[in-house]
Formats: structure tokens, sequence, C-alpha cells
């Protein structure tokens, strides 16, 4: 068991610190303090963070942490934080660690022994759940949906029975594919979608997957899409998402599909033939 204290704490320090999502007046004070008193800020891109830096008149050190260079850089983080100098933990916008790069630097800090301490600021997800209209708890995270149809499938039939409001992360040029895969998969859902939120163009869009689907071709921008979760009118057949996962631990481990589809018939109460067909339609 490990106690960390925030305050009063002297430490050696990463400040894993939230920055505007689009509008700088969301730049918190905190944050600006943490940032100019800290001894290095770590960032994705250099020259995104220094236009935010120029911003608020700070003049901190920047050294490059991405998900390219993620491991020599934690090492090179360690060694300062070793040698008693404070950092902060940026991204290009939002919180760190959230569909970005920090996750196996925060691991290396807290192993090693050092505070690890959240600045609050501006995170997409919140800002698109808490103006949806859907219910806001419990929610699932689940961050970019996959890019291939197979693997977007394998997602969505994992999730489909889930009661919880879902939170994705879509990319703009997938919009209309996604949505029209999700429609297939789970049927019609109220769904709200938020795009460009902070900036001038800011919208939410709040209706049906259908009414979504017709409209996708225009729009523009950055995207969250908030999912009510399934209302449970009929039981969930978990069982498939089970029996799918058994087959491919299997395969993992060195089986081939045959031999693992025998191994989890005689695991199971069903046939060879009924694995079979829930496998391959995990795979279409």
């Amino acid at each position: 068991m490990k106690r960390q204290k925030s305050f009063g704490s002297e430490i050696p320090t990463l400040f894993i610190v939230a920055t505007p999502i689009g509008n700088l007046q969301e730049m918190t004070p905190r944050a600006i303090e943490i940032l100019k008193d800290v001894d290095v800020i770590a960032c994705e891109d250099t020259r995104q963070t220094k236009k935010l830096l120029d911003n608020f008149e700070i003049k901190t050190k920047l050294i490059s942490h991405h998900a390219h260079n993620e491991k020599e850089s934690a090492n090179g983080i360690i060694e300062l934080l070793k040698d008693n100098q404070n950092i902060a933990l940026v991204s290009d916008a939002g919180y760190p660690l959230i569909s970005d790069p920090g996750y196996l630097l925060v691991q290396k800090v807290i192993s090693e022994g050092f505070n690890v301490v959240p600045i609050s600021g501006s995170s997409a997800l919140l800002n698109a759940l808490v103006a949806s209209g859907i219910v806001s708890q419990p929610f699932l995270f689940h961050g970019f949906l996959p890019t291939t149809k197979k693997h977007l499938r394998k997602i969505l039939r994992e999730y489909k029975h889930f009661s919880h409001t879902m939170i994705f992360y879509v990319a703009v040029h997938r919009l209309r594919e996604t949505l029209e895969i999700i429609l297939e998969n789970w049927g019609e859902r109220q769904v709200s979608l938020a795009r460009e939120m902070t900036k001038l163009h800011e919208e939410f869009i709040r209706g049906q997957l259908s009414d979504l689907i017709e409209i996708a071709d225009e729009l523009k921008g950055e995207f969250v899409l908030v999912i009510e979760g399934n209302p449970h009118e009929k039981e969930p057949d978990i069982q498939e998402v089970d029996i799918t996962r058994m087959v491919e631990e299997l395969i993992a481990k060195g089986f081939s599909a045959s031999q693992a589809i025998r191994e989890v018939a005689a695991m199971t109460s069903l046939s060879k033939n009924a694995i079979y067909d829930i496998y391959t339609r995990s795979l279409s």
C-alpha cells in the first residue's frame, strides 16, 4: 500500500495538468501557476504547447513526451524527478491520459515513489456527458472506437447489453459509417453528438441514431458521441460474448480455430456447430 499526501510534501512531483480543449479562457489559475512553477513541462507537441505557454507568459522549459517516445521519455522524466525537479505533463488539449499518452509514465513515477498530482480542467468527455440530456451516471467511457469494421463490431457486441450511458470519441471521416454500424448492431438509441466543444462552432445534436445518420455527411469538427444504455427489454445474451472470448483466448495460446472450438465445446454444454456459428459471426 502506498499513501500520498499531495500538499505540503517535499517529494518531487509529476503534475497531470488539464489544458483547454479550444477556449483558452478555460485555463484555470492553478494550472497556470503550476506550469510556471515546475522545472520542466512534458508535452505531446512542443510547438502546440508553446502557443499555450506564450498566451499566459509561461517560460518553463519544454520536453517532448508522446506515444512514439513514451518509454524512453518516461525514463528521462524519472531521472529529472530523482534530481529533485518537479514536472508537469500536458497533452495537446484536455486531460492527459484520456485517449492521450501518459499512463506508462504515471505507473513508473508511482512505482519509483514520487508523487502524482492531478490539476483539474477541461475534459471533452465530461462536457459532452453533462450536456447530453442522457442519464449521466453510471457511464462507460471507451475513447476512440476501432477504425476497422471487424473490430468495431466486436466492441459493439461486448457493449450491446450494457445499461450504462456510453461515451465514445469518433473521427470526423468515419462518423456516418460508425453511426450506421452502431444502428445495425444495437438498433435505435437516444444519442447526443457534441462537436467543437468550447469553440466558436460548438454544437450539441440530440435525437436518435437515425437522425444523426441523415446529417452526418454535413458535420465537421471533433466529435464526442454519448449513447443511452440498453434498457434491458430482453435478457442480455452474454453467452455469445463469453464464447467468442474463450475461443480467441485459446487461439492466442497457439490453438488452431478448429482445435479451440473443440476445446470450448468440451468446456461448455454447446455443440461444436453452435460454437462455430457464434465465432464466425464475430468475424463478419
